[in-house]
C-alpha cells in the first residue's frame, strides 16, 4: 500500500501531509513554496510509494468554488502532467484553516508560533487528509 499525500495549495505556500504506509495516520510533511511544490512531490514520490494525491478543493460557504480555484486547477494540471502515474482527487477544504488555528490554540502553541502561516498550511493539509481518510472509511463501512 502506498502513501496518500494531501495538498493544501496556496498562491504563495503549499502545505503537505502524508499517511503512513498502512494509511492509518496523517502527519504533516512540509510547507513548500508553491512554485516548488510539484518538483518537491516528484522527488518525494521517487523515494516513497505514493498511491494518490488529495488536493484541497477551495469552496465557499454557499458551495461555490472560491476565487483560488483557477490557481488550484492550473496546479493540478501541472502536477498530472509531471507525475501522470499518480491519480489526483479533490477533497473539500472548507474550514481547514479555522480548524488548524483552533488545533494550534488547543495544542498550547505560543502566540508567535500560532502566527506562522506555514504551520497553518501544513496543519490544514493534515486536516484535509484526515477528513479524506475518515470519509473513505465511512464509505467502506456503508457498503
Amino acid at each position: 500500500m502506498g502513501r496518500i499525500v494531501a495538498i493544501d495549495y496556496g498562491r504563495k505556500r503549499t502545505g503537505l501531509a502524508v499517511t503512513d504506509t498502512l494509511q492509518l495516520i496523517a502527519n504533516g510533511l512540509a510547507t513548500v513554496a508553491s512554485g516548488e511544490v510539484v518538483n518537491h512531490l516528484k522527488e518525494y514520490s521517487k523515494k516513497e510509494p505514493v498511491e494518490r494525491f488529495i488536493v484541497g478543493l477551495p469552496r465557499q460557504m454557499n458551495n461555490e468554488v472560491s476565487e483560488n480555484m483557477p490557481y488550484v486547477k492550473a496546479f493540478v494540471t501541472h502536477l498530472q502532467r509531471t507525475i501522470p502515474d499518480i491519480p489526483v482527487e479533490y477533497y473539500d477544504e472548507r474550514f481547514t484553516s479555522v480548524l488548524a488555528h483552533k488545533a494550534m490554540l488547543e495544542g498550547g502553541l505560543k502566540k508567535k508560533k500560532k502566527q506562522e502561516k506555514a504551520l497553518v498550511d501544513e496543519i490544514s493539509a493534515v486536516i484535509i487528509l484526515q477528513s479524506y481518510m475518515e470519509s473513505k472509511k465511512y464509505q467502506n463501512n456503508k457498503l
